[in-house]
């Protein structure tokens, strides 16, 4: 049995739709980041990192949301959540996946946390004013991706790339980006994928 430690508001989302849609057996523990949980000495030893997601599996935890994403969609290939019998798909895949993770998420965490990167007010305002351009940047080219009608990240068909988009076109509204429908494309995937089943689910969990 799977179990995902995850917290609202995170980019834990992503990794909790993926298990539902997988048909996965997996059990949840919610991390308490705003009472600083995460630092507990009990989650620690689950993830030194301090952050969620983290994945326990029968050969040992996995972090870190590409990886976990992943891990969900080789474990589970009926469910068809990724291309992994095609080299290339996959790369697009991942490709896709580390532009969320480490140029998406990272100009996040500049407006939401910027304390991590910098000390002083003036800092934090600065690293805020920069990223947010920088975001809107990163969701057009998002939304261009999307110009040719495709219903979902990588064309026609659901991938593990569908759900972490949804965690950060989620995030617009938090940062005061939004709203959404700045971005067509992006707004439509966003409307679609809450109107999953799996996705609706999980949302009425993990965001409570």
């Amino acid at each position: 049995m799977l179990q995902l430690y995850y917290a609202p508001n995170s980019c834990s989302l992503a990794s909790h739709i993926a298990l539902e849609e997988a048909g996965a057996p997996y059990t949840t523990r919610r991390i308490d980041l705003k009472n600083g949980e995460q630092r507990s000495p009990e989650y620690l030893k689950v993830n030194p990192k301090g952050r969620v997601p983290a994945l326990a599996t029968d050969r040992g935890v996995l972090t870190e949301s590409p990886v976990i994403l992943g891990y969900i969609a080789s474990s589970f290939p009926q469910a068809r959540l990724a291309p992994i019998d095609d080299s290339f798909a996959i790369a697009d895949v991942q490709a896709f996946n580390l532009f969320l993770t480490a140029t998406v998420h990272t100009a996040f965490a500049h407006v939401f946390r910027p304390t991590r990167y910098g000390d002083g007010e003036a800092t934090a305002a600065a690293m805020r004013d920069k990223a947010k351009p920088s975001l809107h940047d990163y969701f057009g080219l998002i939304d261009s991706r999307m110009s040719d009608g495709r219903p979902y990240v990588h064309g026609d068909h659901y991938t593990i790339s569908d759900p972490y988009l949804l965690v950060f076109s989620r995030w617009l509204d938090r940062a005061d980006l939004g709203p959404v429908d700045k971005f067509e494309r992006v707004a439509a995937h966003r409307k679609r994928m809450e109107a999953r089943p799996a996705v609706q689910k999980v949302l009425a969990v993990a965001e409570a």
